[in-house]
C-alpha cells in the first residue's frame, strides 16, 4: 500500500511539472503581430522570427522591429533644383517607399546597423538614404530634357527604380512616386552658373517664340474679325441694292401699265 502510494506520489509529482513547464512555455510564447519582426537575443545568439518565438527571462532579451512601408521624401527645389539635360531646372518631390526586408538576414543586418527603433524612424531613413536617392536623382534627370521629363513622367519613375536597385542593405525599394514636378522658376536661377545661364537662354527663347506666336495669333484673330465685318457690310450694302433697284424696276413698270391704261381710256374717251 506504501509503494503505490509513493508511486502515485511521483507520477502526480512528474505530471504537475510538465504541466508547469508546458505552462511556463505557453506564457514565455511571444506572438508576433503582422509587418513586426521579434529578434530575441541570447546565448544561442540572435534569432529572428516572423510569427512567435519562446521567449525565456533573462536568459533571452527580445525586441521588435517594424517591417511596414515607409515613406521618404527628397525634395529639389530653387538652386538646388534638378539639372535636366537641356541645362533647365525642375523643382520636384519624390517619395520613395521602403521598408526592412522580411528576411531574418536583413533584419539582423539593419538591426545591427540601425537598431530596432531607429529602423522605422523616418528622420534616420532619410539620413540613410538622402545621398543615394539624390544622387540617382541627378543621374536620371540629367538624361532627359525638361519637356521630356514633365511629359514622360512614368520613363523617369522607372529609370530611377531601375539604377537604384531593390536591394538596399536590409531595405527593399517598393516603389516611388513623384508628388511634384514644374519649372524652377526664373528668378531662382544663378546667372553668374554656367549651367543655369544656358538654362535661363533656353528659357527665354522659348518664351520669347511662344509671345511672338501668341501675338500672331492674336493678330491673325483680329484681321479676321475685321475681314468678316467688312465682307458682311458688303454683302448687306449689296443686297440693299439690289433691293432698291427692285422696287425702281417695280414703280417703273407700274408707271408704263398705268400710262398705257390712261392712254387707252383717253382714246375711249375721244
Amino acid at each position: 500500500m506504501m509503494v503505490e502510494y509513493v508511486a502515485f506520489t511521483g507520477v502526480g509529482v512528474v505530471a504537475l511539472t510538465i504541466l508547469g513547464i508546458i505552462g511556463m512555455i505557453i506564457k514565455c510564447y511571444h506572438q508576433v503581430s503582422q509587418g513586426t519582426a521579434l529578434i530575441r537575443n541570447g546565448m544561442s545568439g540572435a534569432k529572428v522570427s516572423f510569427s512567435g518565438i519562446t521567449v525565456l527571462p533573462i536568459i533571452h532579451r527580445v525586441e521588435l522591429m517594424d517591417l511596414s512601408v515607409k515613406r521618404v521624401e527628397i525634395n529639389r527645389m530653387g538652386k538646388e533644383g534638378l539639372l535636366c539635360k537641356d541645362n533647365m531646372r525642375a523643382d520636384l518631390k519624390v517619395a520613395f517607399f521602403v521598408r526592412v526586408n522580411n528576411n531574418p538576414q536583413d533584419v539582423l543586418k539593419v538591426a545591427q546597423s540601425l537598431g530596432c527603433r531607429r529602423a522605422s524612424d523616418i528622420n534616420a531613413l532619410v539620413e540613410l538614404f538622402d545621398a543615394k536617392f539624390s544622387e540617382a536623382l541627378k543621374t536620371v534627370g540629367k538624361q532627359f530634357d525638361f519637356v521630356d521629363l514633365y511629359t514622360t513622367r512614368k520613363h523617369f519613375k522607372d529609370e530611377i527604380i531601375n539604377l537604384i536597385g531593390t536591394d538596399l542593405n536590409g531595405y527593399v525599394l517598393e516603389d516611388c512616386a513623384i508628388d511634384y514636378l514644374e519649372q524652377t522658376p526664373l528668378e531662382t536661377l544663378n546667372p553668374n552658373n554656367i549651367l543655369d545661364a544656358e538654362g535661363i537662354k533656353k528659357i527665354m527663347n522659348l518664351t520669347s517664340e511662344q509671345a511672338i506666336l501668341t501675338n500672331k495669333i492674336k493678330n491673325d484673330r483680329e484681321q479676321t474679325i475685321v475681314l468678316q465685318n467688312v465682307q458682311a457690310t458688303q454683302a448687306i450694302l449689296l443686297m440693299q441694292q439690289k433691293q432698291a433697284e427692285t422696287e425702281q424696276k417695280q414703280k417703273r413698270e407700274i408707271a408704263a401699265i398705268t400710262a398705257r391704261e390712261e392712254a387707252e381710256a383717253h382714246k375711249v374717251q375721244q
